[in-house]
């Protein structure tokens, strides 16, 4: 069984982050975990913000000076994340979404704002669990688990 705690902020005015949105995308992270076999506890913190704000971050900590869609930052090691004292979850990282960009790449791409979000979190959630797509290969692989983690919760493209 997987008990999620997702901890969640809104610090864009873009687009508007209702209650619904939130229950879609720890929806999704949930599916990331159970695909993956996880079991017990977990605390990810999720943060919507401006195109300014992800520029920063983005070029802070992966010295890349533009706009991106999502960033990820994982607490773990090996497997090994720290546990949050208060409530005893295992703490899986920080999830940033740019609201904006994402609602751009949903019309570019033909699909609803929602299935952005919830393929933007489910990106995410396999990045904070170790998994990259640097190679070709790590990409395919990771394209399967968040389509599949997709598809489990009936988010489809169209």
């Amino acid at each position: 069984m997987i008990d999620l705690v997702l901890e969640y902020s809104n610090e864009q005015s873009d687009f508007e982050i209702d209650e619904k949105m939130i229950t879609l995308l720890k929806s999704a992270a949930v599916s990331v975990l159970k695909n993956e076999k996880c079991s017990g506890k977990f605390e990810i913190s999720l943060t919507f913000c401006s195109e300014e704000e992800i520029k920063e971050l983005n070029s802070l900590h992966r010295g890349i000076d533009r706009v991106t869609d999502v960033l990820s930052f994982p607490m773990g090691e090996g497997g090994e994340y720290p546990e949050n004292l208060s409530n005893g979850a295992l703490v899986l990282g920080d999830i940033v979404i740019c609201a904006k960009r994402a609602v751009e790449q949903a019309k570019e791409y033909g699909h609803s704002t929602e299935r952005e979000f919830a393929f933007l979190c489910a990106h995410s959630v396999l990045h904070l669990l170790g998994y990259d797509h640097m190679e070709e290969k790590e990409a395919e692989d990771m394209n399967r688990r968040q389509q599949k983690a997709l598809e489990d919760i009936n988010v489809r493209r169209k």
